[in-house]
């Protein structure tokens, strides 16, 4: 076996990730941790800085509920998400983290974030809930107030550890194991309670970005399903599994449309000047009541515009030229305004790229855009496994006290299925629509109850060393096979003995892409293709056994790409056990074309134990008129 040295730790309580509601749950559980006497570790795949979703920064915090100025409730917020994920929601979770956000999004002030200021002194609102940010430094800002939180209360964090496998003592979680990315170390984290944030995945399909594009995508390329691995192998419970996010962006470098939809009121047209969200209208009919909600359901949007492409009315535009002139024509008596105008226009629309996807704001430089005289193309992504955007798979966790109905409560807020094991942000299912402040918000409430529940529960776990030793053996087996067969061949990539990571995760994504409704398949699935997907999978799984790893980077590249496996097979089995077509525009069942209310207005949920399958239908129980 490779020679890595054992690193143990024991803490009492350990956040496993490093993005935004890791963020917030350090900060909220070093507080009470302190208080209590008790040490809280937190270890994170890459640097906190510029780790998770919000990594390269961004131009607008999407949720803020502005409870304090009278004109949103919370009610309103649970009523918003509900109708947009088509009815499939925990409202008890969506109502909790949008009774704490605001006061997040406070402290994001306090500790720095430049927030957009009108003349009277107000937050600019990008839309309803979003508001308008200089963000480019958004998380190196979330994540200094964490590590301070960490360090100046006796806690410590851990950089460039990759967090693998779950430790168990019987139905409780015990820690967690995994290995650097620099050194030759093996880490081995004693708990009395785990939270989980690790991220949702990506590249789990195919994605549209090929050649000299390869690995571009829209989600952070290194989420690669760490959250539902951890948590599924640890036992717990999943839900909307099903529910993959498909985004429409800018076209290539996948650049945000929120703030040409919500702030420039930019319009989207066909290659004709068709606009399809007028010309189709009537389609919204078909879907139930989520088809007459305002605002119209992302996946409803997608639909009506992936209707015009497959009848070959594409390529879809966004109509920025247009925009950028309506408002700036508001001016337009005046020479002098009109221009200054125009001019603040063109740099609002570059900076929006430049606050969070620096490559859109490339390739417009690069094919001669000029927003303002030019429309771009936008497209819908490959899919995408999201808990805190417009997706809304994770793990099926505990609701608050005061308001989940029975059913939906075990005793500590966001604790999983399995006892100790919390989760938030893109680890948590059922409650969308959270973006960066809320997954911060949720985490702080995971933060705090983790706590609760410690202090409850105030004895360590045992570790079985035989069991790390085993799990040891099992991570850095890819080590051991490339240095047993390395040699067999004048190329690594080719070899008859092992497959590398990256040949493995093409073979993933052409399953996924051809039989699980990728882009090359319009979407569109059925069951003969998500049985053949299963099929094909159980022989990638077999496949996985021979994974080869050169370095630690590559060894780090296997085992992201066997979560990726597991994130699959979990979408493939629940997306087959939902009967239904509930999100076109997600993806469309042909053999079930339509919404189904009386039999599959409920959460779909997955488990997976002893190398066995199971799902189950659990009832939606409403808290809001």
């Amino acid at each position: 076996m490779a020679n890595f040295e054992n690193v143990e730790v024991t803490t009492d309580i350990l956040i496993c990730g490093g993005g935004m509601a890791a963020c917030g749950a350090a900060v909220e559980a070093s507080y009470w941790a302190h208080k209590n006497g008790l040490k809280v570790t937190l270890v994170d795949k890459a640097a906190m800085d510029r780790s998770g979703a919000v990594a390269m920064g961004l131009s607008a915090i999407n949720q803020y509920v502005d409870i304090n100025s009278g004109n949103n409730t919370c009610e309103d917020y649970v009523r918003y998400v509900r109708n947009d994920l088509m009815g499939i929601t925990r409202e008890d979770l969506v109502y909790d983290i949008a009774r704490h956000v605001d006061s997040t999004v406070h402290l994001f002030e306090k500790w720095g974030l430049p927030i957009w200021k009108d003349a009277d002194g107000n937050y600019v609102h990008e839309g309803r809930w979003q508001l308008m940010i200089n963000g480019e430094s958004y998380k190196v800002i979330v994540a200094e107030a964490a590590k301070n939180a960490l360090t100046q209360r006796g806690g410590e964090y851990f950089e460039r550890v990759f967090i693998v496998e779950p430790l168990l003592d019987g139905d409780r979680i015990a820690g967690a194991v995994g290995f650097s990315t620099r050194e030759n170390k093996f880490y081995i984290f004693k708990a009395k309670a785990v939270l989980a944030a690790m991220g949702g995945a990506v590249h789990v399909f195919k994605p549209r970005s090929s050649g000299e594009g390869l690995g571009r995508a829209w989600y952070p390329p290194w989420n690669s399903g760490s959250s539902l691995y951890f948590t599924l192998k640890a036992g717990a419970e999943q839900t909307c599994q099903e529910v993959r996010f498909i985004p429409v962006r800018f076209k290539d470098a996948y650049g945000p449309v929120g703030a040409w939809f919500l702030l420039f009121k930019s319009r989207a047209t066909n290659a004709f000047g068709g606009e399809y969200m007028v010309e189709r209208k009537d389609e919204l009919e078909k879907w139930g009541p989520y088809g007459k909600v305002k605002p119209i359901p992302a996946n409803l949007r997608n639909w009506l515009g992936m209707l015009d492409e497959f009848e070959g009315k594409g390529p879809i535009y966004m109509r920025t030229e247009e925009a950028i002139q309506n408002i700036a024509n508001q001016y337009k008596d005046d020479p002098k305004e009109f221009k200054k105008k125009m001019k603040e226009l063109e740099a609002e629309a570059w900076e929006d790229f430049l606050d969070m996807t620096i490559s859109q704001a490339i390739l417009w430089a690069g094919t001669n855009v000029q927003p303002e005289e030019k429309s771009s193309e936008i497209a819908a992504a490959e899919p995408y496994f999201i808990g805190s955007h417009s997706g809304a798979s994770g793990a099926w966790v505990s609701g608050p006290k005061d308001l989940a109905p029975p059913e939906y409560f075990w005793g500590y807020e966001y604790m999983s299925t399995v006892k100790g094991l919390f989760c938030a942000g893109d680890a948590s299912g059922a409650s969308s629509h959270k973006f960066s402040s809320g997954s911060h918000a949720e985490g702080r409430a995971a933060g705090k109850s983790i706590v609760r529940f410690t202090l409850d529960n105030n004895t360590q776990p045992n570790v079985d060393m035989a069991k790390v030793e085993a799990l040891k053996k099992k991570i850095l087996k890819p080590l051991d096979i490339f240095e047993e067969f390395g040699k067999k061949s004048s190329d690594t990539d080719i070899n008859p003995e092992f497959c590398k990571p990256k040949m493995f995760m093409f073979r993933l994504q052409k399953i996924m892409d051809e039989y699980a409704g990728g882009v090359s398949a319009g979407f569109k699935t059925n069951a003969p293709k998500l049985n053949r997907a299963l099929e094909l999978l159980a022989w990638l799984k077999e496949d996985s056994e021979k994974l080869a790893a050169e370095n630690l980077h590559e060894l780090m590249r296997c085992h992201e790409n066997i979560q990726r496996m597991y994130q699959a097979e979990a979408h493939v089995r629940t997306i087959l056990f939902r009967e239904e077509t509930r999100w076109p525009g997600y993806y469309f069942r042909n053999d079930f074309p339509s919404l189904d209310e009386a039999n599959w207005k409920c959460f779909a949920n997955i488990s997976y134990k002893d190398g066995q399958w199971s799902t189950r239908k659990v009832p939606i129980i409403s808290i809001v008129d």
